[in-house]
């Protein structure tokens, strides 16, 4: 990809992350291509980009359309970490061993997948796989129903694109110690590896965030 290709990237990613251009908005081309000092082709592929990364629609003949869910992350990840860390919290009452099977071959799988190298996308549904199988595990059926409704937000769906590998490595093994919660019977230490784990996420987002405004301002653009 090319240099104009990636300012553009950075420049849209900075103003999706702080909220500039609102949920819902379009994305005019033409006023990227002259902020970034570029033509309109660099940004399509920008945009094509943020498509793949489910941060922008590209409905036909309507332009690019930022994807909704973009803001208020921190409540959703305190509102996250609250029923998630409650369900962890019961699971280690009520989870059987078939439960720590299912989440221990999810855990592998993940593994797999980073030891591999491969495209970082595969851990999408391994991820939202084992958080399900946490609240299957606690067996209350109201959870279940509200846990994808949490996984809104596309930088969440998507956080491991983001993760750097100190931050995927952390990942990985707060899954694991899920798990050695879940098999000790440990309720406390459960929902707090749980929550740990989930705010864990909320700090990568952050670092994030900081890191595009602050390639934004070295460039000259609004962050």
């Amino acid at each position: 990809m090319g240099l104009a290709s990636d300012l553009a990237y950075e420049a849209l990613l900075a103003d999706i992350l702080a909220g500039t251009i609102p949920p819902g908005d379009r994305i005019r081309e033409e006023e990227v291509a002259e902020r970034v000092g570029t033509s309109r082709t660099p940004v399509r592929e920008a945009l094509r980009r943020l498509h793949a990364e489910g941060l922008v629609d590209l409905p036909p003949h309507r332009g690019a359309i930022v994807q909704p869910a973009m803001y208020e992350l921190d409540e959703l990840f305190d509102i996250r970490a609250l029923l998630e860390g409650y369900g962890a919290e019961r699971a280690a009452a009520r989870r059987t061993d078939e439960h720590l099977a299912a989440l221990v071959e999810v855990c592998d799988r993940m593994e797999a997948v980073v030891a591999a190298g491969t495209d970082v996308a595969e851990l999408t549904p391994l991820n939202m796989a084992f958080h399900r199988e946490v609240q299957v595990a606690a067996g209350t059926e109201r959870l279940l129903g509200l846990l994808p409704g949490l996984i809104v937000s596309p930088l969440v769906r998507e956080i491991f694109r983001h993760y750097t590998p100190a931050e995927l490595a952390r990942s990985m093994a707060q899954h694991r110690e899920v798990i050695d919660a879940l098999a000790a019977r440990d309720a406390a230490w459960a929902r707090s590896v749980m929550c740990a784990h989930l705010y864990a996420g909320r700090a990568a987002l952050q670092r994030l965030q900081q890191e595009v405004a602050g390639q934004a301002r070295d460039r000259g653009q609004p962050a």
